[in-house]
C-alpha cells in the first residue's frame, strides 16, 4: 500500500533535540512573563482611569437613584491593594495577545502549511471572543446585576429624587396629624468596598472573557478531530455537572449570578456542537469530492 509522503517544503525543519525544544519553550515563558510584567507595571501608573472606567456601571446604577457614586476604604493599605488589583488585571488583559503569539511561535514549527493555515483563524478568533465575551459582562450583565442589587436598598437616601421629595412630603403631612416627625421605615443604604466592588467586577470581566473561548477551544479540537459533535451531545448532561461547578467556583456567592454565567456559558457549550457538527459536514463534503 503506498503511503502519503510529506513534501520536503510542507514542515519546516523541526529536527532539534528535545534540549532545543526546552530552550525554545522557556525562551518564549519569559517572553511572555516579561510582557506581562511590563503591562502590569504600565497599568499601576495609570490605574485611575482604569479605576475610572471599571466603576462606571456602578455609577450609573448610583446615579439613576439620585444617589452618590462613592466607595469606601475600609482598611488603611486596601488602597494599595486596589492598585495592585487594577495592575494585575490590566496586566493580563494586556498580556493576552502576546502570550497567545508566543505560544503559536512556540508550536508553528513543528506545523504542516496546511495546518498553520487551519489554526491561525482559530488564534484571531481567541483575543477576538475574549474581548466580546468582557464587553458583554461590562454593558450588559453587570449594569443588569447592579440594578437589581441595588434595588434591595430602602429609606429616603436609596430612592430617586421624586420618590424622596414625595416620601419627605408624605411623611411631614403624618407628623403634622400625629406629632413628632419619625422616619417612616429604617435606612439600607449601599456603602461598598473599592476592593470587594474590584473583586467583584473583574471576576465577572474575567470568567465572561474566557467562557467565551469555549465555542474556539472545543472547535479547534472538533477539526483537529479530537472531540465530535456526537460526543459533546452524549455527554451533556455532565457538561452541565462541571458548568455548574466552574460558574460556582468564578461568581460570587449568590445564586442569580451563577444562573446568568451558567446559562452563557452552556449556551456557549450548544455553540459549541452546532460549530463541531459543521466542521464534520464539511469534511464528509470533501472525502466525497476526493472519491
Amino acid at each position: 500500500m503506498a503511503t502519503k509522503s510529506a513534501k520536503p517544503d510542507d514542515i519546516e525543519d523541526s529536527s532539534a533535540p528535545l534540549i532545543e525544544h526546552l530552550k525554545e519553550l522557556r525562551t518564549r515563558l519569559i517572553w511572555s512573563v516579561l510582557a506581562f510584567v511590563v503591562a502590569m507595571i504600565v497599568c499601576y501608573f495609570v490605574w485611575n482611569p482604569i479605576f475610572d472606567f471599571l466603576t462606571q456601571p456602578i455609577c450609573h446604577s448610583l446615579e439613576k437613584r439620585g444617589q452618590t457614586c462613592g466607595l469606601i476604604l475600609l482598611k488603611l493599605q486596601e488602597g494599595f491593594f486596589v492598585a495592585m488589583r487594577i495592575a494585575f488585571f490590566g496586566g493580563f488583559v494586556l498580556a493576552f495577545p502576546v502570550v497567545g503569539y508566543q505560544m503559536w511561535r512556540f508550536v508553528a514549527p513543528g506545523l504542516y502549511r496546511s495546518e498553520k493555515n487551519a489554526l491561525l483563524p482559530f488564534l484571531i478568533a481567541s483575543p477576538v471572543m475574549f474581548i466580546m465575551g468582557a464587553a458583554f459582562a461590562y454593558y450588559v450583565i453587570l449594569p443588569w446585576a447592579f440594578d437589581f442589587f441595588l434595588g434591595f436598598q430602602q429609606g429616603p437616601l436609596a430612592l430617586p429624587d421624586d420618590a424622596t421629595t414625595a416620601a419627605t412630603a408624605a411623611s411631614g403631612v403624618a407628623a403634622a396629624a400625629s406629632g413628632p416627625a419619625k422616619a417612616p421605615w429604617a435606612g439600607i443604604v449601599f456603602q461598598g468596598s473599592v476592593e470587594e466592588y474590584l473583586a467583584l467586577t473583574t471576576k465577572f470581566i474575567l470568567a465572561f472573557g474566557l467562557s467565551f473561548q469555549l465555542p474556539v477551544a472545543l472547535t479547534l479540537m472538533g477539526k483537529a478531530g479530537l472531540v465530535s459533535s456526537e460526543g459533546l451531545a452524549s455527554v451533556r448532561r455532565y457538561a452541565v455537572i462541571v458548568i455548574l461547578i466552574l460558574a460556582a467556583m468564578v461568581t460570587p456567592p449568590d445564586v442569580i449570578s451563577q444562573v446568568v454565567l451558567f446559562s452563557v456559558i452552556y449556551g456557549l457549550y450548544e455553540i459549541s456542537i452546532f460549530l463541531v457538527r459543521r466542521i464534520e459536514k464539511k469534511r464528509e463534503l470533501k472525502e466525497q469530492q476526493d472519491g
